[in-house]
């Protein structure tokens, strides 16, 4: 009978459904983070077994990762061969092995090839056997600030091991937030089926000045794009990520590039496409369709009877676009409010139809859970003639995986 902790799998997605990892803990207060990565790799679809350092265990029961995963931790290496088993050159080894997180100790065991502890035996195994290693790690930052520390990760690097850049706050160079950790996951267990492509994402808002100090805008957070633009990286592609005002975390592995207005975003887009070789361009952004004709060079006098703002319309991005490149394959957001799939079918192929897009995602903001400040999305994705997929509600990161397939299919 499957351990009853293994009810979450799936829950979140299916991105890593059939792929199992080793999760490898040592000796850092960071360990305490290590309950909630196996669980969140679990709600993508991943199987998890834990490996414990001794050390690690003085912090986290073993029976706690086994209560989390479901599957028996690792905690000494016996006549099993525990190491071998999980990370040995056979058909039957983990897709990837992490250490989360990894002490500055531990780094340099595995920089020079020590192998004395479970952890450590494990990843030398993996290391020899060819599977992807990623280290996640975290200790007081004068330790990480050690010449010996930034050798033994530049050695781990030249290897072709993932390092996961820590948090430096605190004087602590501590563990990163568990989505980034996974995100770097599924960025290294992705199809890679766009590598040596190179994509511009644009996500969040755009602002439309009035004077100093006062702006129209829009409800945008960017989670879409940001969703987006981690697809991507897990199929292999480049992106170039152009953002509005957001508080979202954004991908490290992105070039990113922070705008305000939409005449910026507009100069960023086009110069991405002027300095690379662009394959894609996605452009989730919610960029504002008027805006004040003129910004008052000084905050105008508040407390008058009313107040007149012209606005004029906004250069279309994806217009601009196409007329720069003209074997772009371009893919526009559209929403709509309060009307039936037909006619958000019909109103979503008007772009396909002029020959400025060749894929569009429409949605309904007046659905629940769909459109602006939400994690989840619910949308039709149309491109050709007949082309359409309706993707029910689902977390962002789902509907992006959805929206990314198409694209993969259609630019075949």
């Amino acid at each position: 009978m499957e351990h009853t902790s293994k009810l979450i799998k799936g829950s979140l997605s299916d991105s890593l459904n059939g792929k199992s990892i080793a999760l490898c803990i040592t000796g850092s207060v960071g360990a305490v983070e290590c309950v909630a990565l196996a669980r969140k790799l679990m709600r993508h679809g991943a199987e998890v077994y834990t490996v414990m350092s001794n050390m690690a265990q003085k912090i986290i029961h073993p029976y706690l990762m086994e209560w989390a995963t479901g599957n028996t931790v690792t905690t000494e290496l016996t006549g099993q061969i525990e190491h071998v088993a999980l990370a040995g050159k056979h058909k039957d080894h983990v897709d990837l092995v992490m250490i989360a997180p990894a002490t500055a100790n531990t780094i340099g065991k595995v920089a020079n090839g020590i192998d004395d502890t479970p952890v450590t035996t494990t990843v030398s195994s993996a290391i020899g056997a060819g599977i992807p290693l990623i280290v996640v790690p975290a200790m007081h930052e004068s330790m990480y600030d050690h010449p010996a520390v930034i050798e033994n990760i530049e050695k781990l690097r030249g290897m072709g091991v993932i390092i996961v850049s820590p948090r430096l706050e605190e004087a602590k160079a501590k563990i990163p937030s568990i989505k980034t950790i996974v995100d770097h996951v599924l960025a290294t267990l992705g199809p890679k089926d766009l590598e040596g492509t190179r994509f511009v994402v644009t996500a969040g808002p755009t602002r439309g000045w009035i004077d100093r100090v006062r702006f129209i805008t829009n409800p945008s957070t960017g989670k879409m794009g940001i969703a987006v633009a981690q697809e991507l990286l897990s199929g292999g592609a480049n992106v170039s990520l152009i953002v509005g005002p957001i508080s979202e975390t954004v991908p490290e592995q992105t070039d990113v590039k922070r705008v305000t207005t939409s005449q910026e975003m507009l100069e960023s887009v086009l110069s991405e496409l002027s300095k690379h070789k662009i394959d894609g361009f996605v452009a989730t952004a919610a960029v504002l369709d008027y805006e004040p004709s003129k910004k008052e060079d000084s905050k105008m006098p508040s407390g008058v009877e009313d107040l007149s703002v012209k606005l004029v319309p906004t250069i279309k991005i994806i217009e601009e676009a196409r007329k720069k490149q003209k074997d772009l394959f371009i893919v526009g957001f559209k929403v709509e409010s309060g009307v039936s799939d037909k006619e958000l079918d019909t109103r979503a192929r008007e772009k396909i139809k002029t020959g400025i897009c060749d894929l569009v995602v429409a949605n309904d903001e007046q659905k629940k859970g769909v459109a602006f400040g939400t994690d989840t999305n619910e949308v039709l994705i149309v491109a050709g003639k007949s082309f359409a997929k309706h993707v029910l509600l689902a977390p962002k990161r789902e509907i992006a995986r959805q929206i990314v397939d198409v694209i993969v299919e259609q630019m075949k």
